[in-house]
């Protein structure tokens, strides 16, 4: 397994994930401070896949495509109502503004997709927001799992399109069957794998 490099940014420590592949180079979600960090590292994506738009994870997207000219892959197109900026704006008094994106590649309805010269497996588990998708490669034995799985929990259910039985059941049904030492890299915190999250996640029961 090629080993990812990891920028955490913004006011919820969200993950950002290069993965360079000899097809090309990849970023996983967009946290502020993400076109700075590729910038100190003189590296130039080809494509920027995203788990899910809440706000702390694309706020960087319109600035990777404008300064990198990568393409941008997500589950759904483009939406205000799917960063949530409004909502944590009014509700926390907090000034978030998303630069607007364009989607390049949709993905909803797929089951695969071919970024970097690999194949992903597309995995749709709605229950933090309807729209959350995991990246799973066999071969490099890892899986980029978003806001759905984190280490020794979830993330939250109770935001717009949330939902704690959808979530459970997606992680149950298409996260678990995973090989044991597949890794897994979430949206905030550090690495875990599926055997560590299937012997010890307390959450993952209905």
């Amino acid at each position: 397994m090629i080993q990812p490099r990891v920028h955490t940014g913004g006011i919820a420590a969200t993950n950002a994930y290069l993965l360079t592949l000899p097809g090309g180079t990849l970023v996983v979600d967009a946290p502020e401070g993400t076109a700075d960090w590729l910038r100190r590292l003189d590296v130039k994506p080809d494509v920027l896949l995203l788990t899910h738009q809440h706000f702390d994870h694309v706020m960087d997207a319109a600035a990777l495509k404008r300064e990198f000219g990568c393409r941008i892959v997500a589950w759904s197109a483009y939406s205000r109502d799917l960063t949530l900026e409004d909502l944590f704006n009014a509700a926390f008094g907090l000034e978030i503004c998303v630069e607007p994106f364009e989607v390049d590649d949709v993905l909803e309805g797929k089951s695969t997709l071919e970024a970097a010269g690999e194949l992903w497996s597309l995995f749709h588990i709605p229950g933090h927001s309807s729209e959350s998708v995991c990246f799973h490669s066999k071969a490099e034995n890892l899986v980029f799992s978003g806001d759905t799985l984190i280490l020794g929990g979830t993330c939250r259910t109770d935001l717009p399109g949330g939902s704690r039985e959808m979530l459970i059941t997606g992680i149950v049904e298409k996260l678990m069957p995973l090989d044991d030492a597949t890794v897994v890299f979430p949206g905030h915190g550090d690495s875990t794998t599926i055997g560590a999250e299937r012997l010890g996640n307390p959450y993952l029961e209905l």
